[in-house]
């Protein structure tokens, strides 16, 4: 049986989709089949994997409004053992379109529940806000990483978040757990870096994965090529850091199915 997991944060340049497409390109290079849905309207997971948004006419729009299956929507990818969900701009509208609908914060769980039979790893990468889209991926999900970035305002809104995800849980999705937090964009030459990391490990010690992310010029290089940091530069230190991260997920994964 895959695991689902969500990759969330309202707030925008956390390192969200770099996330997850690196991590998911990764666990695909460390042999788990992988299924990446971008449920982000600006679609940067969908040409950070070198498709071209602009030819996208099945994706994650049509599967919310189950007007196509996932089979449908699904496109292999250059990087091994990974497929993607592409998403377009015309997702923008799925909020306004759903609002109506009867059981709407299910859409998608309806549409991909069963590809975890199909998929070691589904991640899904979620808009920057906490509506509809976001709902929609978290009630589908077994459990939500959180990035968070090594900056200043690093923990403001992260309390709003772990409000939503608790209201989830309430009332969507009872088994929805938090698979961790994420530190991105870590610079240790900084002191406020190592100020952020102190106290995020503090508050949260446990929920906190031991890999964090440094700044790597080659991470944000590699979507301008349309390539995972993997394919890119699997020298780097961005390559080096997501393969660390999905060894951890499947380590952490392996013990608590064995």
């Amino acid at each position: 049986m895959g695991k689902i997991i969500a990759i969330a944060n309202q707030k925008g340049g956390v390192g969200k989709t770099t996330t997850s497409v690196n991590l998911a390109a990764s666990l695909g290079v460390l042999e788990k089949k992988v299924l990446l849905i971008d449920a982000d309207p600006q679609a940067n997971a969908t040409s950070g994997l070198g498709i071209d948004v602009e030819s996208v006419e099945i994706g994650t729009y049509q599967l919310l409004e189950h007007a196509s299956s996932a089979q449908e929507a699904i496109i292999k990818t250059d990087s091994p053992n990974l497929d993607l969900i592409p998403a377009h701009i015309d997702l923008v509208a799925i909020e306004i379109e759903l609002v109506d609908k009867d059981k709407r914060e299910y859409m998608l769980k309806q549409a991909i529940g069963h590809l975890r039979e199909i998929y070691d790893y589904v991640l899904i990468d979620c808009a920057p806000s906490l509506g509809l889209l976001t709902l929609n991926a978290l009630t589908a999900s077994d459990s939500v990483i959180i990035p968070i970035q090594c900056e200043y305002f690093a923990l403001e809104g992260l309390g709003k978040l772990l409000n939503t995800i608790k209201s989830v849980q309430k009332i969507h999705n009872e088994a929805l757990d938090i698979e961790g937090l994420l530190l991105t964009m870590y610079d240790s030459r900084l002191r406020l870096s190592n100020q952020v990391v102190e106290e995020v490990q503090k508050h949260f010690s446990e929920m906190v994965f031991k890999t964090i992310i440094q700044r790597n010029v080659r991470l944000s290089e590699a979507p301008s090529y349309g390539e995972s940091i993997i394919n890119y530069d699997a020298g780097s230190k961005g390559a080096s850091n997501y393969l660390s991260l999905a060894q951890e997920l499947i380590t952490k994964n392996s013990s608590t199915n064995g």
